[in-house]
Parts: C-alpha cells; structure tokens; sequence
C-alpha cells in the first residue's frame, strides 16, 4: 500500500469549494493535473479521466465513485485490468473550519502488486500534481468569492 498525501486551506466556505470540485464540465478551465473529467459525481457512476501530471505524462483512467457527501467528502476508485495488481482510491475531503475556511485534503491510496514496484515514482509525479491542482483550486474557489 502507498498513500499520497496532499492539503490546503481555502478561504472559502465547503459549499463554494464542493462547488468548484464536482463541476467537471469546468476543469479544463483551471485545473492543471485533472484536465478533464467526463461524467457526474454520484455513487455508482463510472468516470473517464483524463490527467497530465507535473512530470508531463499523460494518462486515462475510468474509475467508478464510490463517496458523495455533499460539501465534504468525495471518493472514486479505478482498478486495473488484472484484479490486484495496482488500484488507487481517489479522495477528496473539505473541512469546515471557520464560516470562509476550509481544510481540503486531496489523497490517493494505490494498493497492488504494482505498487511495490513504482512507489518511488508515484511520489515524485503524483505528489507534485496533487500539489498543483490543490493550489489552482484554491484560487479559483477564492477568486470567485471576490
């Protein structure tokens, strides 16, 4: 098993935040690592995903979403083709903190025979798209509070 974990704060409430995360139509504006997401976020769905990661990789991935808790917590998880050889659940959590502050944790936990194998590799590149997209959102959600 490999965790990656990212976090911010957001000058912002978890509702304008949630807002921002789940409208999917509107990434490729703003985010730099999720460049596109198609489908919605409800339980059940399956998603496509297309990503471009710091390192200037390009992946999609379609997994299905398995967590919506409105204004908190947003999950989905992919599996590869060959069960238990590498999997990731994606998650996202808001915490409330002040009436305009929130606590946003952006984390994967990757499990699998693979894992073992490009550990070292998803630190490096994943960690710093995380990184990456934390911050873009976090400007977009202020900037529209303005």
């Amino acid at each position: 098993m490999k965790e990656i974990l990212t976090e911010i704060d957001i000058n912002a409430s978890a509702s304008k935040t949630w807002e921002v995360l789940t409208d999917f139509k509107n990434f490729p504006q703003w985010n730099p690592f999720i460049r596109q997401i198609d489908g919605t976020p409800i339980v059940g769905t399956t998603l496509k995903i297309y990503l471009h990661t710091s390192r200037g990789k390009n992946r999609t991935y379609q997994p299905t979403v398995t967590k919506v808790e409105s204004n908190r917590e947003l999950r989905w998880y992919g599996k590869s083709f060959i069960p238990r050889f590498f999997n990731g659940e994606r998650i996202f959590i808001i915490d409330s903190l002040e009436t305009n502050h929130v606590h946003f944790v952006h984390k994967e936990i990757f499990t699998g025979i693979l894992v073992g194998i490009i550990g070292n590799s998803l630190d490096k590149d994943m960690y710093h798209s995380f990184e990456e997209m934390n911050n873009a959102l976090k400007q977009r959600v202020e900037q529209m509070i303005i």
